[in-house]
């Protein structure tokens, strides 16, 4: 870190704490960052290489801890791959393969499909798939929601979904709140909770 001198983030304020807190002694203002979040624009990717084909390193920062998953750091891999420039990975915590982790579910077999379609029959339709994909395939089911929606969606969940369905809620990963907890939906329907405004995984299973 300390001998990188240019950076692709997806939050500048946040990417300048952390490599503080890795070398206080870094002068972040010598250093050079590029955005690369949901706002950033297809064309504007490639021009953030440029330092690469000059013979320097580049350093991609990600909000989640696993840079190009389920990340729009992916964007900047593919194109330096393009380019033939070398990829070196280096992972910190995926709340996505955590979750798994500690749900109980099949790690041999998943999918992680982001968020479910807003439109009512599109979702209706992904929920279906998703238990057909359990029934048939073994597979765990892993997505997400917007924090503000979370309570709605395991309650849609637990009304919609066969009860004797497992769902595991996994929130705040890696913080002094961490929750990962694994109940049938039949529980969930009856239980207490409220995992409004907090990060989550939500993960399905049979």
């Amino acid at each position: 870190i300390s001998a990188v001198k240019f950076f692709v983030v997806e939050e500048l304020r946040t990417t300048r704490r952390f490599l503080k807190a890795c070398n206080r002694s870094i002068d972040i203002d010598s250093l050079h960052f590029d955005v690369l979040n949901e706002h950033t624009q297809p064309q504007e990717v490639e021009a953030m290489l440029a330092p690469a084909l000059q013979g320097h390193d580049i350093g991609v920062v990600s909000e989640a801890g696993c840079p190009a998953v389920a990340d729009p750091g992916a964007d900047l891999v593919a194109a330096a791959q393009r380019k033939g420039i070398e990829v070196v990975p280096l992972v910190g915590p995926s709340s996505i393969l955590m979750s798994l982790m500690a749900s109980g579910f099949n790690g041999q077999s998943f999918a992680f499909l982001g968020y479910l379609p807003i439109d009512a029959a599109k979702r209706t339709a992904a929920l279906r798939q998703m238990e057909r994909d359990i029934r048939q395939r073994r597979q765990t089911q892993i997505f997400i929601e917007t924090p503000y929606r979370n309570n709605k969606l395991v309650a849609e969940l637990a009304a919609s979904m066969p009860a004797e369905m497992l769902l595991c809620v996994a929130c705040d990963i890696t913080a002094p709140s961490q929750s990962i907890v694994t109940r049938s939906l039949r529980e969930w329907k009856n239980a207490d909770y409220d995992f409004g405004k907090r990060p989550a995984i939500f993960l399905l299973y049979n």
